[in-house]
């Protein structure tokens, strides 16, 4: 019933979008009607950016990285990492950081350390 409702509520917003402009129509009835209007193409909100990591945070997180180093669950996952024990790694971060996720991103994070410490030598 609750399903019926909201798609009747948003044919019902759909026709009200649509009762008096239509992009290629300009006709009276039917799915195109309505005045002949251009389109407008708005300019990107300053909110569609969020998120979106910049040169200076990134070169900013990798500096504290550095000097900072890992936290001690960090080195532990990296250890079980090493010894291919990916889902127990798995298991230990999302204890750790709270969701499944979380742990997911991080287990990404050190096996990428350890693929980048591999590299160097």
């Amino acid at each position: 019933y609750q399903r019926r409702v909201r798609e009747q509520r948003s044919i019902e917003k759909m026709v009200k979008q649509n009762r008096f402009a239509s992009t290629e129509g300009g006709v009276a009835v039917g799915l195109r009607r309505g005045h002949k209007v251009t389109k407008r193409t708005p300019k990107a909100k300053p909110s569609a950016t969020k998120g979106k990591s910049t040169k200076r945070t990134l070169f900013v997180r990798s500096l504290v990285r550095e000097i900072s180093g890992y936290a001690p669950y960090e080195k532990r996952m990296i250890e079980l990492l090493r010894n291919e024990l990916d889902k127990r790694a798995l298991r230990f971060g999302k204890k750790r950081l709270g969701s499944h996720q979380r742990g997911k991103k991080k287990r990404e994070e050190m096996s990428g350390v350890i693929r980048a410490m591999r590299s160097q030598k």
